[in-house]
């Protein structure tokens, strides 16, 4: 009798001395991010649509390059680097602001928003563990915004260089000044690494904001920013002191200031954006590591809030 049972409780394959087949580790983990991408549209649209507008804004500024830059020529290479590099600046500059944002706000909303609309009953119901889960939510502002925000920017820039070149052509200026001034290979890898440099340095913010997310029953947004506020004027009242509001100064700013190195150049010479760089004293720098521990251990709470959190 015992030994029926056995043998019909085998599957099929079992029987056939084929072994089922067993879904790799990762594939949750894939299709976890698979599905942010896909429910949160923000992620892609508000960073396109800031570039459409700065790509709008500056064929807009081509009317007057050319006039402009005959200008600078006559005013020095300070002038010159400013009128031609500084659109490609602020271009990258409001489109990595665009996507910070979205990360702040994906962030306060990835756990709780599943909670309030009741859809976490059915996402528990799948084989995914609330690690892979909360992982895969961290993933988005950590490492598929940084990626996505270095195309857009990339292709943005491309697109300003080639207009860029056409008009100055146009009107029988030399293009190479464009780009020797712009160093467009030097500056795109400086700004990748920039990226990885600022998802790095604001892992604790977001793995902040996802804990919040976790834990609060309703406007994660003032949980997660009144503690932190509350703090900042109690230490003022009680010690006329401001440290904690430096660190949270030092928490948004720090990648650039332990990052890069601006190099004080004279004369005609353009400034070479690798030279800038400063991996070395990035990595050796203590808050950098200290963030990342209270990334880990943001995110283990924010694992084990979900585990145990009802919903709304």
């Amino acid at each position: 009798m015992s030994t029926q049972s056995n043998a019909m409780s085998d599957s099929p394959l079992e029987s056939q001395g084929v072994a089922p087949a067993v879904m790799p580790s990762t594939r949750p983990m894939y299709w976890s991010v698979r599905r942010e991408v896909w429910e949160n549209r923000a992620i892609y649209i508000a960073p396109l649509s800031v570039a459409a507008v700065v790509l709008f804004g500056f064929l807009v500024s081509t009317a007057r390059l050319a006039e402009k830059t005959r200008t600078a020529l006559t005013l020095g290479p300070a002038k010159l680097r400013s009128t031609l590099v500084m659109p490609y600046d602020i271009a990258a500059a409001l489109i990595m602001v665009t996507a910070f944002l979205v990360g702040i706000f994906y962030c306060l909303d990835a756990l709780y928003g599943e909670r309030r609309d009741r859809s976490i009953l059915f996402w528990k119901s799948l084989p995914v563990s609330d690690l892979t889960t909360v992982l895969s939510k961290a993933t988005i502002p950590l490492v598929v915004l940084p990626l996505f925000i270095f195309v857009v920017i990339l292709a943005t820039q491309i697109i300003m260089l080639l207009l860029n070149t056409a008009v100055l052509v146009g009107s029988g200026l030399n293009a190479a000044t464009l780009w020797e001034q712009l160093k467009f290979f030097q500056s795109s890898l400086a700004m990748f690494y920039a990226l990885i440099a600022i998802a790095l340095w604001h892992a604790p913010l977001y793995a902040w904001l996802l804990m919040v997310s976790a834990w609060a029953r309703r406007t994660p947004f003032l949980w997660a920013v009144l503690p932190p506020l509350a703090l900042c004027v109690l230490e003022k009242i009680a010690l006329n002191t401001t440290h904690f509001a430096h660190l949270l100064g030092y928490r948004l700013i720090g990648w650039f200031t332990q990052g890069f190195i601006i190099p004080m150049t004279h004369g005609d010479a353009p400034r070479d954006p690798l030279a800038q760089l400063s991996p070395g004293k990035f990595l050796a720098t203590p808050g950098l590591w200290l963030g990342l521990i209270a990334s880990a251990i943001f995110l283990a709470v924010a694992v084990r809030l979900r585990r145990y959190r009802d919903p709304i």
